[in-house]
């Protein structure tokens, strides 16, 4: 693909030198493995030394970089290279398109709504009153309950399972494995350790447009009220979201959250891989978390939050924890101390 061609599919207009426009460009590359035909970028300073050495055909870099780019190399400037790479990387995807086609061995019942250029791959099972909107693409394998509602251009991948009634919108993309509208973890427990008593889950998962779920997740439905996801949404691997939880518009959850019960997250936030949070609890618009944060209050305001104790070396580690456990008896002395004194 030419360089003015690939350009074409950012947003706003770049402009190319001449003498560069037809260079054929074939791949994105990171700098240091960059050959003639490669595209890069340079997102951050700490890797300008790469740049001298970097074989790229063209880089996309700011104003503020472009006299440290070699005069062999295209210099690319936008605002942000990183947003211009992420336009720009999908002209070189990979992923097979629809063939709007219903394999054969689909089951697809005949109460089912399927609109047009649906791509229902094989094995894929779409229930009674189910409704798969216009160019949508369900992988082999997926399930699509009684009742559930696919939006247009939704994308599931391979062996994804949609229970009854949950609702994902248009433009959405929803990784292998995911399972949507699982029941919630509710139980009334028995007298004299009987048991428990499970609580019938009736709400939904309602999931807007244009949001990504990554792979193997799983996303309850509502105990009462619905699990809801608003629109643009991300959320990546292995992400569990209980009963009654809702993720705000634009929201990001790195790999191995949970978040418990009836738990609202604002709008804008994001939260580190590993990060927990307890359940009944509110989360301010643009609320950030850092890896592993261990979130049991809700916030009222935006900004960074962390918890946790970052990896150390051991015997420094050990050193810390055997002066936490003194911390009590310390308290108790000062205290004393301090009653004296006064």
């Amino acid at each position: 693909m030419q360089l003015k061609h690939l350009l074409e599919a950012l947003p706003s207009p770049v402009s190319v030198p001449e003498s560069a426009a037809a260079i054929e460009i074939n791949e994105f590359a990171p700098l240091d493995k960059a050959k003639a035909g490669s595209i890069s970028f340079l997102a951050s300073a700490k890797y300008r030394r790469l740049l001298e050495s970097s074989e790229a055909s063209a880089i996309l870099l700011t104003e503020k970089e472009r006299e440290n780019c070699p005069s062999s190399i295209t210099a690319i400037v936008v605002d942000d290279p990183y947003l211009a790479y992420a336009y720009l990387s999908h002209q070189f995807d990979l992923t097979p398109k629809g063939s709007g086609h219903i394999h054969p061995t689909a089951l697809v019942s005949d109460a089912a709504q399927i609109g047009r250029d649906v791509t229902i791959e094989a094995y894929a099972v779409i229930e009674a009153d189910a409704e798969v909107g216009d160019n949508a693409h369900i992988g082999a394998h997926c399930i699509v309950s009684e009742g559930a509602k696919v939006g247009e251009f939704t994308r599931l991948q391979h062996h994804v399972t949609l229970l009854h009634r949950v609702e994902v919108g248009t433009h959405c993309l929803i990784q292998s494995g995911t399972v949507i509208g699982s029941n919630g973890f509710g139980y009334a427990p028995l007298p004299e350790g009987k048991g428990w008593q499970p609580i019938a889950q009736t709400g939904r998962v309602k999931i807007g447009h244009y949001v990504e779920i990554g792979a193997n997740c799983t996303i309850d439905r509502g105990a009462i009220e619905d699990t809801v996801i608003e629109d643009r949404a991300i959320i990546d691997n292995l992400v569990h979201l209980a009963h009654n939880v809702t993720i705000g518009r634009a929201t990001a959850l790195a790999a191995q959250i949970g978040i418990a019960g009836s738990t609202h997250v604002g709008a804008n936030c994001s939260a580190g891989g590993q990060s927990g949070f307890t359940g009944h609890i509110n989360i301010a618009d643009n609320s950030h978390f850092t890896g592993q944060a261990m979130v049991t209050k809700g916030t009222t305001e935006a900004g960074l939050y962390s918890s946790g104790i970052p990896a150390q070396a051991s015997g420094l580690w050990r050193k810390m924890v055997a002066r936490i456990r003194k911390l009590d008896s310390l308290f108790e002395r000062v205290d004393a101390i301090e009653k004296k004194l006064k």
